[in-house]
C-alpha cells in the first residue's frame, strides 16, 4: 500500500529532525565545555561575594556578561571552522614570534596561579565533608592525569559534558533558600545601581570573570581537534549558545542563594568555600553540601581544562604535536607541559601556610593585563579579509566586541590601581 504524499512529507521532516539532532550530538562540546569551565573556583567565588555583598543587585550585570561571552565565543568558533586553525596558530602567524612568545609567558605564569587556584577549591570543598587536602589534592591529581593520558577525547569530552550537568547543582542549592522570585525578576528590569567604587569595581569583576585568556585558546583548539567543518558552523554555534546560557544560569542561580540567605542575615564571605559553610544554618545542610559539591565538581573541572588548554595553546603556537588522542610518546611536549602545570598547582596548595590569596591577586593582575591583548588580536585578525575571506565581522559583532575590550581595558586599569594600592604600606 502507497504512502500519501503528506506523510511522506512528515516521514521526511522527522527524518531531517533525527539527522540534524544527531548532527548536534555529534559536535556538542566545545562551546559547552568552555562555558562551563567559566564557572570555575574563582567564578563561583566572585558570584558568592556578589550575591552575600549586594543582594539581588548585581543580577541585572548577567545580560551583559551574556552577550559578551556570546560575541566572544562566536568569534572563536567562526576562526576555528573557517581557518582550520587555532588561535595560537593564529597569533603566531600574524604577529610573529616574539610577541606570541611574551603573550604565552604570561598566560603560562597566569594558568599556573589559576591552576592553584583551582587546587585550592578542590581542598577548601572537600574539607566541608571532612577530607583533608592531602588526601584530596593528590587523589584528584592523579585522577585528573589519568583521565588524559589514558582516555582519548571523545571519552574525555564525555566526562567533561558530566562534570557541566553537574554544575546545575546550584538551582538545588538556591531552591532550597526560598528566594523571592519576584525581587529576582524586578532585578533584572529596574536595577538598584549604588554610585560608589565598591559597587563598580564589582560590577567590572562580573564581567571580567566571564571572559578570561585562556578559554579562547580552549575554545578553539577543541572545535580543530573535534574536525568541526564549516556545514557544522550552524550546528556548533547552536552549542556555543548552550553553553553560554548555561555559564549565565549557573551565574543567576549562585548569585541568589547567597544573597537570599547570606546578604538578608549580614553574612561576609572572602572565598566560595565560606560560602557553603554560611549557607548551613539559613537553608540547611543539603543545600550547603550541595554548594560544596558544586564548588567542588568546577575546580575538577578547571583544574583538568586549565593544564589543558594552556598545553594546548604553547605547543600549538611553536609547533609541537598536541591533543588527548595524541599518545604520550608521540606528543612528549604537550604530555610534559600538561603534568608539570599540575604538579605545580598542587605544590602550591599542598605548601602549609601557603599564600594563596596574593598567588591569586597577582593571577588576576596577569589575566586582566593579558586578556585585552588577546581580544584585540582576536577582533582584528577576524576582520583580516585575508584570513577570513567573506566571514569577518559584521558591524554589530565589532561593536560588541570593541565595548567588550574597552570595558575590560577600564576594569585592567581598575584592578591594577586598586590592587597596588592595597599593597602598598599604608
Amino acid at each position: 500500500m502507497m504512502s500519501s504524499p503528506m506523510n511522506l512529507i512528515d516521514k521526511i521532516k522527522e527524518n531531517k529532525i533525527v539527522r540534524n539532532v544527531g548532527f548536534f550530538l555529534a559536535i556538542l562540546g566545545p562551546g559547552i565545555i568552555t562555558g562551563s569551565v567559566d564557572n570555575d573556583a574563582g567564578g563561583i567565588t566572585t558570584y558568592s561575594v556578589a550575591g552575600a555583598s549586594y543582594g539581588y543587585g548585581l543580577i541585572w550585570t548577567l545580560i551583559p556578561c551574556f552577550i559578551a561571552l556570546m560575541v566572544v565565543q562566536e568569534m572563536n568558533l567562526r576562526m576555528g571552522v573557517f581557518t582550520g586553525k587555532g588561535l595560537a596558530d593564529l597569533i603566531r602567524e600574524n604577529f610573529g614570534v616574539k610577541i606570541t612568545f611574551w603573550i604565552f609567558l604570561g598566560l603560562l605564569i597566569a594558568d599556573l596561579g589559576n591552576t592553584a587556584t583551582e587546587f585550592a577549591g578542590i581542598a577548601g570543598s572537600m574539607s566541608i565533608f571532612g577530607i583533608s587536602k592531602y588526601i584530596s589534592v593528590p587523589l584528584t591529581g592523579i585522577s585528573v592525569w589519568l583521565l588524559v593520558t589514558k582516555g582519548n577525547y571523545k571519552i574525555t569530552e564525555r566526562i567533561f559534558l558530566i562534570f557541566s550537568v553537574c554544575l546545575l547543582s546550584y538551582i538545588v542549592s538556591a531552591i532550597s533558600a526560598k528566594p523571592d522570585w519576584h525581587q529576582v525578576a524586578m532585578s533584572f528590569v529596574k536595577p538598584e545601581i549604588e554610585w560608589n567604587k565598591e559597587y563598580f569595581g564589582m560590577v567590572l569583576g562580573l564581567i571580567g570573570t566571564t571572559i578570561a585568556p585562556w578559554m579562547q585558546f580552549y575554545m578553539q583548539s577543541a572545535v580543530i581537534e573535534k574536525g568541526t567543518h564549516e556545514d557544522d558552523y550552524k550546528l556548533a554555534m547552536l552549542d556555543v549558545t548552550v553553553g553560554c546560557v548555561a555559564t549565565i544560569v549557573v551565574a543567576l542561580f549562585i548569585i541568589v542563594s547567597c544573597a537570599t540567605t547570606l546578604h538578608q542575615n549580614n553574612i561576609v564571605i572572602n572565598e566560595a568555600k565560606d560560602a557553603a559553610i554560611s549557607l548551613k544554618p539559613f537553608a540547611g545542610a543539603l543545600a550547603a553540601e550541595v554548594f560544596a559539591f558544586g564548588l567542588f565538581v568546577a575546580s575538577v573541572f578547571s583544574a583538568t581544562i586549565l593544564p589543558l588548554a594552556t598545553a594546548f595553546y604553547i605547543c600549538e603556537a611553536f609547533g609541537f604535536e598536541a591533543g588527548v588522542d595524541k599518545r604520550v610518546e608521540d606528543a612528549p611536549q604537550f604530555y610534559m607541559l600538561f603534568a608539570f602545570i599540575l604538579i605545580i598547582g598542587m605544590g602550591i596548595v599542598l605548601i602549609p601556610n601557603a599564600p594563596l590569596i596574593p598567588i591569586t591577586i597577582w593571577t588576576q593582575i596577569i589575566n586582566a593585563i593579558l586578556l585585552p591583548v588577546v581580544l584585540i588580536s582576536m577582533i582584528l585578525m577576524v576582520n583580516n579579509p585575508e584570513i577570513m575571506g567573506d566571514k569577518v565581522n559584521n558591524k554589530f559583532q565589532n561593536t560588541i566586541g570593541w565595548t567588550t575590550t574597552t570595558v575590560l581595558i577600564i576594569l585592567t586599569v581598575f584592578l591594577l590601581g586598586s590592587t597596588l594600592q592595597s599593597l602598598l604600606p599604608h
